[in-house]
């Protein structure tokens, strides 16, 4: 809300400066489609209701001249305003005189989506001619951010019609672009029209932040991939695309690339990704070596019998108790005092996924070095927290305690109630940490006698 304020105000001053016959370049950032919106905001967030029709309101316009009511003879930076007026009809002219002006193309993208139906359909007709591979990687970030509004699909599909007829290196500045609905939006004509190669797909989904990317490059490398014949049998993936993909830092892109070592027939690579880091790809190397006809649990089993290896992968740990029975907890129990604090907290959670819990035995682990594996003793100790010992975890709370010590022993001592909740919480009104005061005094002024 408060960016949208900072919009609004900032559309105004534009406005202010457009009124008094600044350039739009200098009025303005241009090049950025949220200054365009705000603009066209801020000139009608101005208090018009006082003041004849036509006039720029308002003490900061004491110096611009009215609006006639034909904007034939406007220069360019009043018809802008015209162009954001509150009167439709004032907008619906300007409309008129906008094709003269190329550096207002903005704002006719933006009316193509106004609310008036006049308005709307003279925008959109000069909106398509004007549309050219050039206007359109350029108005391509404003179209799409004016195309979630209720009437911005038409603009979006003058766009879409346009640049599928683009060369490629058109549409790369697209492809790189910041704004992650752009990215996704170019993708997904580049795929259509198969204008990249299934190694610059997985690159993409291997290299790009968003997931929507990842997912959908990563999908259309392996299709493209098995569609031009690449790969031992002629339908697996080329080898460099699988290992863009199954290199890759994000977890949705490494489990595309699992999940295709079926179709390769590679389930002794699959087995190398029981162990990551993440669930999904867990659950769909799994998947690979089921459909191979091994079971994976017995590989867990022997990796976490490996108690004193330090080169042991936290993933095991927890591989182990998804695919695995309640007796495998005798496994994971010496794992608790592994040097590698990703294998303890793991080796935790591996436990508690099996429902498996021995007070004595996790509470050692509330001192633990390492954030992670107190979380994950806090946790497990959640349920049982009633039964622990107050004072032993009031001594956590401690200033001269790490903050996940003081942190794990609130949260456990705010699970107990009544006056033991808020004797913590009182402990802590005076703690170094602000998050952790502002806890506390929450949870004391939510405390009540029977909590």
């Amino acid at each position: 809300m408060g960016h949208e304020i900072e919009d609004i105000e900032g559309g105004e001053v534009a406005a202010e400066r457009l009124a008094k016959g600044v350039p739009l370049r200098d009025a303005l950032a241009v090049a950025d489609p949220r200054a365009w919106l705000a603009l066209d905001a801020g000139v009608r967030e101005v208090d018009w209701y006082r003041y004849r029709p036509g006039h720029l309101p308002g003490p900061r316009w004491e110096h611009a001249a009215p609006l006639p009511a034909d904007p034939a003879s406007l220069d360019e930076p009043r018809l802008a305003l015209a162009l954001c007026h509150r009167d439709g009809r004032m907008r619906e002219r300007a409309l008129r005189r906008a094709a003269a002006h190329p550096g207002l193309l903005p704002l006719v993208v933006i009316r193509a989506a106004d609310w008036a139906e006049p308005v709307r359909g003279r925008a959109r007709g000069l909106l398509g001619p004007l549309l050219d591979a050039d206007t359109a990687v350029a108005l391509a970030p404003l179209i799409l951010l004016v195309g979630r509004r209720e009437r911005g699909a038409a603009a979006v599909g003058l766009l879409e019609e346009v640049l599928r007829t683009v060369p490629r290196e058109r549409l790369a500045p697209l492809l790189g672009h910041a704004d992650r609905t752009v990215r996704r939006f170019s993708h997904r004509l580049a795929i259509e029209a198969a204008l990249l190669s299934p190694a610059e797909l997985a690159r993409t989904a291997a290299h790009d932040e968003d997931a929507v990317v990842q997912t959908l490059c990563g999908e259309a490398a392996l299709g493209a991939a098995a569609a031009n014949g690449q790969g031992p049998d002629g339908h697996s993936p080329d080898e460099d695309v699988l290992a863009l993909l199954l290199g890759a830092r994000s977890p949705r892109v490494r489990a595309i690339g699992v999940t295709a070592l079926r179709r390769a027939g590679r389930p002794d690579r699959a087995e190398g990704f029981l162990a990551d880091r993440s669930a999904l790809v867990r659950a769909c190397a799994r998947y690979v070596v089921r459909q191979h006809g091994t079971d994976p649990l017995p590989w867990y089993r022997r990796r976490c019998t490996e108690a004193d290896d330090p080169a042991l992968p936290p993933g095991a740990a927890i591989g182990l108790a998804e695919c695995g029975e309640r007796a495998d907890a005798a496994l994971l129990w010496p794992l608790l005092a592994h040097p590698s604090p990703g294998v303890r907290a793991r080796a935790v959670a591996g436990l508690r996924t099996l429902d498996v819990t021995d007070v004595p035995r996790l509470l050692p682990l509330l001192d633990d070095p390492a954030p992670g594996v107190v979380r994950e003793a806090t946790e497990a100790l959640l349920p049982s927290a009633r039964s622990l010992d107050e004072e032993r975890l009031a001594a956590g709370l401690a200033a001269d305690r790490p903050r996940h010590v003081r942190v794990a022993s609130f949260r456990l001592l705010e699970a107990c109630g009544g006056l033991v909740r808020l004797r913590a919480a009182v402990a802590l009104l005076e703690d170094p940490d602000d998050r952790l005061r502002s806890w506390a005094g929450q949870s004391v002024q939510g405390w009540h006698p029977t909590g």
